[in-house]
C-alpha cells in the first residue's frame, strides 16, 4: 500500500485523487463560504490548525498547481460581484478563494499539519479498499437490496455528478445564480435526506451484530459536519425526545443540538464527526461542560463523536454529568440500542 508521504512528492498521485474532496468532511468538519463552495485563506488555515504564514506559503510555492485545481484571487467587479451574492462583507480589495479541490490539493501538500496528514492517509486508504474491493457476482438480487442498491446509486449520481455540474454552472452563470444557488441547495437536501433513509433502513431492517456496526459507521463517516448532526437529531427522535432543534452556526452557544427527553429533561447534544484515528480532547470536553452546564442549564449533557475520547476527557465528562458517546456506543445507537440516559 502507497504511504501517504508519497503523496507530497508526486502530482500525478495528487491529480489521481483530486476528486476524492468527500475525505475532508470524513477527517473534519470543513466550513464554507454562503455560496456552498469556496472557503477563504483564513478557514483554510483553520482547519489545518496552521498559520496563515503557512498557506500563503503553499501558494507561492504550489500556485500553478493550485489554480488548476480551483484556487482564485477576485477582484474588481468579480469580487464585487460575489460579495453581492455571498453576504461577504470586506473592504479588501482581492480576496483568494479555495474550491474544495483545492483545499484537498493543499491537504496532499501541507507537511506540518496533522489534519493534512490524516486526510492523506484516509484518501490513500480508501483508494486502496476501492481498488482490492473484489468484483459483484451476477448472482439474482434480491428486491430489498435493490433498491438499497439504487438508493445508493442515486446519493452517488447526486453528489457525483449533479452537484459538481451545478457548481460548474454557478461559476460561469451570471444571470440565474441565484436560482442555481437554490437549485443546487435542494438537490443537496434530497442528497442527505436518502443518506438518512438508508441509514434508517439499516437501523430497522439489519442485523444487530459487528457487521451492521461497521456498515452503520461507513455511512456515517461519510457524512458532512451538519449531516451528522441532523442524524444524531434524528436519533434522539427515535428514543421518543421531543423539541428537538439542531442549532448549527457560530451562534450555538457551544451546543449543537438541545431536545427534550421522553420524560421532559432538557437536553445538550455536541457532535463531532472526526476521523477514526483522532481523539476528543479534556480542553474539547471542558468547554461543552461549560456550554451545557452553565449556558443551557441541561439536565442531560451528551458528547457525541465519531471516534474515541482521550482517558482525561472521560473523566471530565464523568465529573461533569457529561455522558460520552464515542464510536462503539455511536454504532449500537444507530443500529437500534436505545441510549438508556435518555429514556
Amino acid at each position: 500500500m502507497i504511504n501517504e508521504s508519497a503523496l507530497l512528492e508526486s502530482k500525478s498521485l495528487r491529480d489521481s485523487v483530486l476528486e476524492r474532496t468527500d475525505v475532508l468532511d470524513r477527517v473534519k468538519a470543513l466550513s464554507l463560504l454562503p455560496d456552498g463552495m469556496h472557503v477563504t485563506t483564513a478557514m483554510v488555515a483553520a482547519y489545518f490548525g496552521v498559520g496563515l504564514t503557512a498557506i500563503t506559503s503553499l501558494v507561492h510555492d504550489h500556485r500553478e498547481e493550485l489554480d488548476a485545481s480551483g484556487y482564485r484571487v477576485l477582484t474588481g467587479t468579480e469580487l464585487n460581484s460575489f460579495k453581492e451574492v455571498s453576504g461577504i462583507q470586506s473592504r479588501s480589495r482581492s480576496l483568494a478563494l479555495f474550491s474544495r479541490r483545492a483545499v484537498l490539493n493543499v491537504a496532499m501538500l501541507l507537511r506540518d499539519s496533522k489534519v493534512a496528514r490524516q486526510v492523506r492517509v484516509y484518501l490513500l486508504d480508501m483508494e486502496y479498499l476501492v481498488r482490492t474491493q473484489p468484483v459483484e457476482n451476477s448472482a439474482p438480487t434480491a428486491p430489498d437490496d435493490l433498491d438499497t442498491r439504487i438508493d445508493q446509486r442515486i446519493t452517488h449520481i447526486l453528489g457525483k455528478t449533479i452537484v459538481p455540474m451545478f457548481n460548474a454552472l454557478i461559476e460561469s452563470s451570471g444571470e440565474h445564480r441565484r436560482e442555481l444557488i437554490a437549485l443546487r441547495t435542494g438537490v443537496q437536501r434530497i442528497e442527505r435526506s436518502l443518506r438518512r433513509h438508508s441509514i434508517r433502513l439499516q437501523r430497522l431492517e439489519g442485523p444487530h451484530g459487528d457487521g451492521a456496526n461497521t456498515d452503520v459507521m461507513s455511512s456515517i463517516d461519510a457524512m458532512s459536519g451538519r449531516e451528522f448532526e441532523q442524524h444524531v437529531a434524528e436519533l434522539l427522535h427515535l428514543d421518543g425526545c421531543t423539541d428537538v432543534v439542531v442549532q448549527g452556526g457560530c451562534g450555538d452557544r457551544g451546543v449543537d443540538i438541545t431536545g427534550r427527553t421522553p420524560d421532559g429533561r432538557r437536553v445538550a447534544v455536541q457532535c463531532k464527526r472526526f476521523a477514526p484515528g483522532l481523539s476528543i480532547t479534556s480542553s474539547d470536553m471542558q468547554k461543552f461542560v461549560g456550554a451545557a452546564k452553565v449556558l443551557h442549564v441541561s439536565e442531560v449533557a451528551l458528547f457525541v463523536a465519531t471516534c474515541h475520547f482521550t482517558r482525561e476527557a472521560l473523566k471530565v465528562a464523568t465529573a461533569g454529568g457529561v455522558t460520552a458517546v464515542q464510536r462503539g456506543m455511536l454504532a449500537e445507537w444507530s443500529t437500534g440500542k436505545p441510549l438508556q440516559i435518555l429514556l
